[in-house]
């Protein structure tokens, strides 16, 4: 009789299907990736692998659901750096442009996931979705301690340019979409960034 799998063993595995699942599923595409390759690339019998995830949709849940905590987790870590508040806002686009600017960047994960399979798969797109709001959030809650006005807008510029280098492979998309939130906060306090050279 095999020995049981302690909590430790399983909280390893665990870690490594996800490891290898969020690598290979942003790589290469959701569908394009099966469960044996999963099985084979983590190392784990497919047995295991069924026992830590019922389902492939349950999977790429958690897959989404520990990215999203993870990269939101870094861009605030990275704006908690940005004393200034209206400096923070623009420190967002710099913080998307050095991602954007990564080797392997292939857009937005969850963007790519709702496109795959957000249709016939309900839980994949209430991540994307959640993912999506808290961001929208995020953002909104930044901007707002500046130029409330602006939120939505900065918003809309932050996605845009996501989607635009994803798309485009164009990183670049994090300075134009920085100018046009700048532009906007100069707007919301007549102009005093602008002189200020921001």
């Amino acid at each position: 009789m095999p020995a049981a799998i302690t909590e430790e063993q399983q909280a390893l595995d665990r870690r490594t299907l996800l490891d290898v699942a969020e690598d290979l599923f942003y790589r290469k595409g959701i569908q394009a990736v099966g469960m044996d390759e999963l099985r084979d690339a983590a190392g784990l019998p497919l047995k295991r692998v069924y026992r830590l995830f019922p389902t492939k949709e349950a999977l790429i849940v958690a897959v989404l659901d520990r990215r999203d905590r993870r990269w939101r987790g870094a861009l605030a870590a990275h704006l908690d750096t940005v004393p200034d508040p209206r400096e923070r806002v623009l420190a967002l686009f710099d913080w998307l442009g050095a991602w954007f600017a990564e080797p392997g960047f292939r857009g937005c994960a969850w963007v790519n996931a709702h496109g795959e399979l957000g249709p016939s798969a309900p839980a994949i797109a209430e991540a994307a979705r959640a993912h999506k709001r808290a961001f929208h959030d995020q953002v909104a809650e930044l901007v707002s301690a500046v130029a409330p006005a602006a939120a939505e807008a900065v918003y809309l510029l932050a996605e845009g340019a996501i989607v635009v280098a994803g798309v485009h492979g164009d990183p670049a998309a994090a300075a134009r979409a920085r100018a046009g939130a700048r532009a906007l906060l100069d707007a919301a306090s007549g102009g005093a960034g602008a002189a200020a050279g921001g």
